[in-house]
């Protein structure tokens, strides 16, 4: 089972990487995963039980953990937050501070007059004393770094404060031990030392160190804060009330309270709250929030909607199905904080260096000190090379440079209707360089229609009959469309019914046993079928009908057409330079038709539902890194065993839970905006590598003293405190434009055209609203609804009975349609 806790103190990835070994070690825990940018840690452990053990183990190694709540936390309430007001208030009183101390240890430099007490050896220590207490404020206000960081290195796992602390601690020392020496010259009359000192004091140093590492930490948590942006605007999304309809009253209760089954009211405008099935009205629903689709959809009785979803235009009522944690919403949220707070293959390496990262930079500073000492230097520069090394490394920059990323891609995505269960997926995606996509319902629209019947023994109405009786129980989409043929007539029951995967059904319809199912199965019952080569070359499908005695009864043949963008979507894909394959379990004839439509070369046909995984690890032993698409329970096995699999978003929970990667629209345009997301995203976090990289195999060098030989040039640590927080800030920085990423794939255009054709044709659609006095219940609605469409003209007509309105649409007179309602026994008001 997987535990979740909030994880307080960590400041670096060596904090992290501190974490993750403590809580792994505790019995009963498989594995742990700590997240730096979320502070936060998830185990997979044998028991709940486990829990009090690991924050215990968290608490000793010097950090604070506590069981994470359910639900997300707002903006306004997060610890987030409250550490930015309260650096805020330390970076204002250490600025204040330092500006009077830099304006005593510098002002000089500039030509700034200063008080007649502060000039002269006789005042040496005066002035030193003035430097001294200007820098304990910024000391007492930053005491965090002292607190965490020695308590890091007294647990022998010191981490970045414990760098800051050392540093600025010596420097804080030394200034101290100055202080006693120049007392010392000036009781005894040695003038030199106390000249000496009162120039090599280190206290701006000490006090500058604390601010700007301040200043550079909170910049980087305010930059860390917008990578939530995408979870807090889904969040906020969601309503806070919903209109019920409760023992015959409509009531506005908060969202929390509704259950499962109640009838929920949306008017035009409202934001759904809860996912259900639509009862009564018609409306336009935008479900861009979740989707990414920039147009309305038309939402009917029968038809499903979504929490967070604005219904545009219209009236709805319709049942919860799914409330509270169970929404889309709530899953979509969830699916993109666990993705955001996992850790991609890329971020090993950077854990690994992380773990030894601070130790080997305190090394690195003790080296440097005693190298100069020995070289014939004196303690000040000696010390303050080791104390620039202290300051100057990184390992923030380090630990950010992955999470950051991965959180603002997955945040990115969820707004492109692209969910990434974890960043695993987001990772393999990039290396992908084959694309097998399932036909039916991911390339076509896998609504088939009826096209043709022949008949063989049986005529065209028997041989409907038959077919129609087979597949009424049947949930195959081509059983779909021989029963939309039917219509409502009446038929036959089939009995003792019987679902031959891969090849068909079989049923006894009036004592005969009866088979219908493709060319396969013609050849197992040896049933002799007519070659059709004029409905492969249509792609349409044939189905064959025969009974147990061998006859022939005939064929009926649908065709399952292309959705609009899938041409398009194939061609962005190959211009992405992904080999696209796809993988049908129809005949070759019909599968090449349908291929050669999209622009797919590599068709694999005749394939069983259980030999589809097989086909996609065919590929994989040639060397191909696979991504399957599909969105059936026959695609499952397929989506588990592919390199990356992805679900279309319409298809079944089983395709889904299989899948890596969910897209919430129906739309193959998603496929490659993902992919070129998920390269977008790898890049940004090498990118973020190689500066953090960099930065310190170049730094720390410096810091050191490496350029005083050939050019005489010394880092102060002052300079080294701003490095190292600009770094991180530089980190962060970068992440963050991924939140710009837009998909640059022909696609976009194509469906851009689509949708501004589609408003075109909504926005010629007239609507007229009438209100009607005298209607009372749903026999009134009937009528009204019955006499409007019978006036020539009108397309539709939709009564409210709770608003006393009917909406018409078409080109209706109105002068007719009052006229008709009034026929009806209904008065017309407006």
């Amino acid at each position: 089972m997987k535990l979740k806790f909030t994880v307080g103190g960590m400041t670096c990835a060596a904090c992290s990487a501190r974490v993750q070994k403590v809580a792994s070690q505790v019995p009963g825990v498989r594995k742990a995963e700590v997240n730096l940018l979320a502070g936060s840690m998830q185990i997979e452990a044998e028991s709940p039980d486990v829990a009090q053990a690991v924050i215990q183990a968290v608490q000793n190694a010097g950090y604070q953990a506590s069981i994470q709540g359910a639900a997300p936390q707002k903006k306004d309430n997060s610890p987030q937050n409250d550490a930015l007001k309260e650096m805020k208030r330390r970076i204002l009183g250490s600025a204040i501070c330092l500006v009077v101390l830099m304006y005593f240890t510098m002002g000089h430099m500039v030509g700034l007059p200063a008080p007649h007490w502060y000039h002269g050896e006789q005042n040496a220590l005066v002035a030193a004393l003035t430097q001294f207490f200007l820098t304990l404020p910024p000391v007492y206000l930053n005491r965090v770094y002292y607190s965490r960081g020695l308590k890091a290195l007294w647990h022998r796992a010191p981490n970045m404060d414990s760098l800051i602390a050392v540093g600025s601690l010596a420097a804080l020392i030394y200034g101290v031990a100055a202080l006693f020496r120049m007392a010392w010259g000036m009781g005894h009359g040695d003038w030199d030392l106390v000249r000496t000192y009162s120039q090599n004091l280190y206290f701006e140093s000490a006090a500058m160190i604390l601010t700007l590492i301040t200043l550079g930490k909170y910049l980087e948590t305010r930059a860390k804060g917008r990578t939530g942006d995408a979870i807090r605007a889904l969040m906020d999304l969601s309503p806070k009330t919903a209109v019920v309809r409760r023992n015959g009253s409509i009531q506005e209760i908060p969202v929390e309270q509704v259950l499962v089954g109640d009838t929920v009211i949306v008017r035009s405008g409202g934001s759904i709250p809860v996912d259900g099935t639509v009862l009564e009205g018609r409306a336009s629903v935008d479900q861009s929030a979740l989707t990414g689709e920039s147009v309305p959809v038309e939402k009917v009785p029968g038809d499903s909607v979504a929490a967070a979803t604005i219904n545009t235009e219209g009236y709805l009522e319709f049942r919860a199905d799914k409330v509270g944690e169970d929404t889309t919403l709530a899953q979509v949220i969830r699916l993109v904080e666990e993705a955001g707070g996992s850790k991609a293959p890329i971020a090993r390496l950077a854990d690994q260096i992380a773990g030894v990262f601070v130790p080997v930079v305190m090394g690195i500073a003790l080296v440097t000190f005693a190298v100069w000492m020995l070289a014939g230097q004196s303690l000040e520069f000696s010390l303050t090379c080791a104390i620039s090394v202290l300051v100057i490394s990184c390992p923030c920059a380090l630990g950010l440079a992955t999470p950051v990323a991965i959180m603002v891609g997955t945040g990115r995505g969820a707004q492109m209707g692209v969910l990434f269960k974890n960043a695993q997926a987001l990772e393999n995606l990039h290396r992908v360089d084959t694309v097998v996509l399932d036909k039916t319902g991911t390339l076509t629209t896998g609504k088939p229609e009826v096209t043709d019947i022949l008949p063989g023994e049986a005529d065209a109405k028997q041989l409907l009959q038959i077919a129609a009786a087979l597949e009424s129980r049947s949930e195959h989409p081509f059983a779909k469309a021989i029963m939309q043929k039917m219509g409502n007539k009446s038929l036959p029951e089939a009995e003792n019914f019987e679902t031959l995967p891969g090849r068909g059904v079989s049923g006894t319809v009036d004592g005969v046993r009866c088979y219908g199912g493709n060319g396969r199965l013609m050849e197992e019952l040896g049933i002799s079928v007519p070659d059709f080569p004029q409905l492969a070359n249509q792609g349409k499908t044939p189905l064959h009908f025969a009974t147990e005695k061998g006859q022939y009864l005939g064929t009926i043949a649908a065709a399952d057409v292309l959705k609009p963008d899938s041409m398009e979507a194939v061609a962005a894909l190959h211009k992405a330079g992904l080999d696209v394959v796809m993988l049908t379990g129809d005949n070759q004839a019909t599968a090449r038709t349908i291929a050669q439509k999209a622009g797919i070369t590599h068709v694999i046909s005749d394939v069983l539902p259980t030999e589809k995984a097989g086909a996609v690890e065919q590929l994989q032993s040639q060397g191909h890194r696979v991504l399957m698409v599909g969105d059936g329970i026959n695609d499952a096995p397929a989506l588990a065993t592919a390199d990356v699999g992805m679900a279309i978003g319409a298809g079944t929970d089983i395709a889904m839970e299989s899948a890596d990667i969910v897209l919430m629209n129906s739309s193959l345009a998603s496929v490659s905006g993902a992919v070129a997301l998920s390269k977008a995203t790898i890049r940004n976090i090498r990118e973020n590598l190689f500066w953090a990289f960099f930065y310190n195999c170049l730094g720390i060098p410096i810091a050191a003293g490496v350029l005083y030989i050939p050019f005489g040039l010394q880092l102060s640590p002052m300079l080294g405190a701003a490095a190292m927080s600009l770094s991180s800030v530089f980190v962060v920085s970068n992440a963050l434009r991924l939140r710009l990423f837009q998909s640059k794939t022909p696609v976009q255009t194509t469906l851009q055209a689509q949708a501004c054709k589609i408003i075109t044709q909504e926005e010629s659609k007239m609507e007229t609203v009438i209100k009607v006095n005298g209607m009372m219940c749903n026999h009134c609605k009937a009528a009204v609804e019955k006499a409007c469409k019978a006036v020539p003209g009108t397309t539709e007509a939709v009564v409210n009975l709770e608003a006393k309105t009917v909406t018409v649409t078409g080109t209706a007179d109105a002068a007719a349609l009052k006229q008709a309602i009034t026929d009806a026994g209904y008065e017309v008001v407006g």
